[in-house]
């Protein structure tokens, strides 16, 4: 198996905020339940069913799920737009002789409906994963560095035994992406391609 770079995708190659931002206002308008929807764009990483249970009782969440993922696929796709440096990186991959595989927390299908929207090819997509969840696919998948802005992407890598990069662009600091294993930290993707000309020679194996 070709050696593959892992990419998160919600801000870390996508900025899916106005997209996500409209799709809970639809919620809210169509389940008469408030969402706070700049508070839950603010928070971005952990899966769907998490944020729903801030808003809704527990027996109408998976209601609520339905709903909004219907909402998202009308209303999200089109607005959202790649990260900076975001299509540069996945060039940088391929330059490298490398896979570029997907792993997020978001479902697998409204995931690929961003990438197609945007032209953004991966060579594999695992979708409705987090945190240790996410290590099965990077392993299952070869993936050599995985690349996120959420804490909960650098456990994944650690758990995967893989060098996880952080990036600055979601709602965790560098302090915190370090504290939770991250390898390298980056404010975004437009510093990816050098760090990647860097460790693709070094060929880190694993986190240490």
């Amino acid at each position: 198996m070709i050696p593959a770079v892992g990419f998160d995708l919600d801000m870390t190659l996508l900025d899916s905020r106005p997209g996500i931002r409209a799709a809970y206002r639809a919620l809210t308008a169509r389940t008469g339940v408030f969402v706070d929807a700049e508070l839950a764009v603010s928070r971005l990483g952990p899966p769907l069913r998490t944020e729903l249970r801030e808003w809704f009782p527990a027996e109408d969440v998976e209601e609520a799920v339905t709903t909004y993922r219907a909402l998202y696929a009308e209303l999200a796709i089109t607005p959202s737009v790649p990260m900076p440096g975001a299509v540069e990186a996945l060039d940088a991959v391929r330059a490298a002789g490398l896979r570029v595989v997907v792993v997020t927390s978001k479902l697998g299908r409204l995931a690929q409906l961003h990438l197609d929207h945007l032209g953004m090819r991966a060579d594999e997509l695992a979708g409705d994963l987090f945190a240790e969840g996410k290590a099965t696919a990077l392993v299952e998948h070869g993936v050599r560095w995985y690349v996120g802005d959420h804490q909960a992407d650098m456990v994944a890598a650690r758990t995967a035994g893989v060098p996880g990069i952080g990036v600055v662009t979601g709602p965790c600091s560098a302090d915190e992406l370090r504290a939770a294993g991250a390898s390298h930290v980056l404010s975004d993707l437009t510093r990816f391609p050098a760090l990647l000309d860097e460790i693709a020679v070094g060929s880190e194996p694993s986190a240490g």
